[in-house]
């Protein structure tokens, strides 16, 4: 039996016992140890971990067993193993929200059955590598989920659909409401902190970053300042700052999960920083309800998303979700949001997000949707539909002469393409697909014509070009007019 020694820095971790392969003596061997560096391999007298599973900002994962179990049941031990050079205090915050993980995981893994159970958490005291020296180390064991986290499923598959991704947001909608109800704020929500078991059940993982709070009623808590600790990108703006956090902390990051879902995107590619605001629906396909839904979740301003998961799960319910509720003396605004300093202990390896500016804008209602377009865009799809419209002229001409019915179908197939590119219906990609796909199709009445086929690409070349500058000119002419108007 292989045997993975836990003590950091390890030369040799790996270590062969072949007399354990022998069912009795795996019951009754007392202890064995590390024939690199001399560790106590079986954690507790009966944990025996067989292979690193992964490194966080506190800490580092193995797979394990439990020899004291039939069928020798896996489980997951979690060293504390804090990640930089940490000042006595920095030290004392990180070991204090170690075994915060393990007090939460007991009060809520045993009650909810989407989030792991907690086996065990203790210390364990060996000699050091230097002589003279003792080294003391933190174990916590849990629940072994055994499945894929969103993270790993978004690679292998691509972008969800919005059945998929809607399955998600209400699975952990649901979980985080226990959560939340039992005065705790998860902190940490991006999908590789969510694990589809095999089963196809979703569970939450990782509460590493747990904050406890007292319930104030109404969606407001006290919970005291946060402690710098948030996964890059995922992170609503109170929790960047250090500032106090709220149930709406975890669902600003869960919706951000959820877009990243949908669109197969980093959070930083989808976050406008000039504008301080989420660009995520050009990517994807979703109905209005869950839009508006979402753009609520990702508001900047704590008081104006949702207070509660049970308030989210009651708007997905309906074809209009309420619009954020307005801003008035009687509401407690949210601490100012600066920009945020170095945290002093922070989990390595996340996705980039652009800063967030000071103090954000009010927000408009979400369920007013606004589009907007780029110069290239609102260019490239002139050019598009010129493109189309010149080699649709010269088919429909083919096919049924210069006359009203002709000029009348090319008007309503040009004024489609223009209300599908509005729409986002079409993008930059399918711009091109069609376009050769119409190209092909022209060669039908061009061998019919007896036209060449570089005179018809010319003329559709060419009132592409004519559709840039028309649209260039009337473009120019709105910019004057708004000065002035």
């Amino acid at each position: 039996m292989e045997i993975y020694c836990t003590r950091p820095g390890c030369s040799r971790p790996h270590n062969l016992f072949a007399d354990l392969d022998d069912k009795a003596t795996l019951q009754t061997a007392q202890q064995k140890f590390c024939t690199a560096c001399g560790m106590p391999l079986i954690l507790l007298g009966r944990y025996l971990p067989s292979k690193l599973l992964g490194k966080g900002g506190f800490g580092t994962a193995f797979l394990a067993r439990d020899r004291y179990i039939p069928g020798m049941r896996e489980c997951v031990v979690k060293q504390f193993q804090p990640s930089g050079n940490l000042n006595p205090q920095q030290l004392e915050i990180a070991q204090g929200l170690f075994a915060r993980e393990a007090a939460v995981l007991e009060q809520l893994g045993r009650r909810h059955p989407q989030i792991p159970d907690l086996f065990a958490f203790f210390p364990l005291s060996v000699h050091s590598q230097q002589q003279g020296k003792e080294d003391q180390f933190f174990y916590l064991v849990q629940e072994f989920i055994d499945g894929q986290n969103l993270e790993e499923e978004l690679a292998a598959k691509g972008k969800f659909s919005e059945t998929e991704a809607l399955e998600v947001l209400e699975e952990i909608l649901k979980v985080l409401k226990f959560v939340h109800e039992n005065d705790s704020i998860h902190r940490d929500i991006k999908p590789s902190n969510i694990m589809r078991e095999r089963s196809g059940r979703l569970h939450l993982l990782d509460f590493g970053a747990v904050k406890q709070q007292v319930s104030q009623g109404a969606g407001a808590t006290t919970t005291g300042k946060s402690t710098g600790i948030y996964s890059m990108g995922f992170a609503p703006p109170e929790q960047m700052s250090g500032a106090q956090v709220y149930p709406s902390t975890d669902l600003y990051a869960l919706a951000v999960t959820v877009i990243t879902l949908l669109t197969s995107k980093d959070p930083g590619d989808l976050y406008d920083s000039y504008s301080n605001q989420w660009n995520w629906r050009g990517y994807t396909q979703v109905s209005d309800t869950l839009e508006a839904v979402l753009n609520r979740m990702l508001l900047p301003t704590p008081n104006q998303r949702f207070s509660s998961s049970q308030e989210v799960m009651d708007a997905l319910k309906h074809q209009s979700p309420t619009t954020p509720p307005p801003i008035t003396p009687s509401t407690s605004p949210p601490p100012p949001i600066t920009p945020p300093t170095p945290p002093p202990v922070s989990q390595p390896q996340q996705p980039s997000q652009p800063p967030i500016t000071a103090t954000p804008q009010p927000q408009p209602p979400v369920a007013a949707k606004k589009r907007t377009f780029s110069l290239i865009e609102i260019l490239g799809g002139a050019a598009f539909t010129g493109f189309m419209g010149g080699l649709l002229s010269f088919a429909l001409r083919s096919f049924l002469g210069l006359s009203g019915i002709s000029m009348g179908l090319l008007g309503m197939i040009v004024g489609g393409l223009i209300y599908a590119q509005y729409r986002r219906w079409i993008d930059s990609k399918d711009s091109v697909i069609f376009a050769g796909i119409a190209v092909l199709l022209m060669l039908i009445p061009v061998l019919r014509a007896g036209s060449p086929l570089t005179y018809v690409i010319a003329i559709a070349v060419l009132a592409g070009a004519a559709a840039v500058a028309i649209t260039a000119i009337f473009r120019l002419v709105y910019l004057l007019l708004s000065q002035f108007l």
